[in-house]
């Protein structure tokens, strides 16, 4: 059975610190909806209300298009222990792009990484739990080097000319906070 929070309790907090990864969910009010899976030690909670994570390059930048049109965000943390459960972060996010003040600000919170887009701060207005009873239970090999690889690789020039290419626009269209950023 379902419970919801109106904040994160220190339990709750501690759970989402020993995750290797996480969802995100954004949409538009047309358009598709996205979910995407993060890792990289790319995520923190601030307090009971607030929290943040580090979106790095992809092949797309569907949650910056939606966070801008429309700030609904889910994210959802799954305990692959022993123990089942499943956590739900639902609240509005805003993007704070490479560059910006806020962003300067934040990124020291995370791993160096030449691929950072952006930090997403995410207002919490509610947390659900749940069983997780259908959910794997699994062990974690590794995090996978390969996206810090590729982007260590590309170096930061490199990198904006594949945002020029790929992170403009979602695939509904919709522009990003980098069509106004990167020239």
């Amino acid at each position: 059975m379902a419970s919801f929070f109106k904040a994160l309790t220190d339990e709750q907090i501690a759970f989402i610190e020993r995750q290797p990864m996480f969802f995100v969910a954004t949409a538009a009010a047309d358009g598709r909806i996205n979910l995407s899976p993060k890792g990289l030690d790319s995520f923190r909670v601030f307090s009971p209300t607030a929290c943040a994570f580090l979106n790095l390059t992809g092949s797309g930048n569907e949650t910056d298009a939606h966070l801008k049109r429309d700030g609904r965000i889910t994210v959802m943390f799954n305990s692959y222990e022993k123990k089942p459960l499943i956590l739900r972060l639902y609240g509005r996010g805003r993007c704070a792009p490479r560059g910006s003040a806020a962003f300067e600000q934040s990124k020291s919170l995370f791993p160096a990484n030449t691929g950072a887009r952006q930090v997403v701060f995410i207002d919490i207005e509610s947390v659900q739990t749940s069983c997780g009873f259908a959910v794997p239970e699994m062990k974690l090999v590794r995090q996978r080097p390969i996206l810090t690889q590729w982007t260590e690789a590309k170096g930061p020039d490199g990198i904006a000319d594949y945002w020029r290419e790929k992170n403009m626009k979602s695939i509904d269209g919709f522009e990003t906070a980098l069509s106004e950023q990167v020239e």
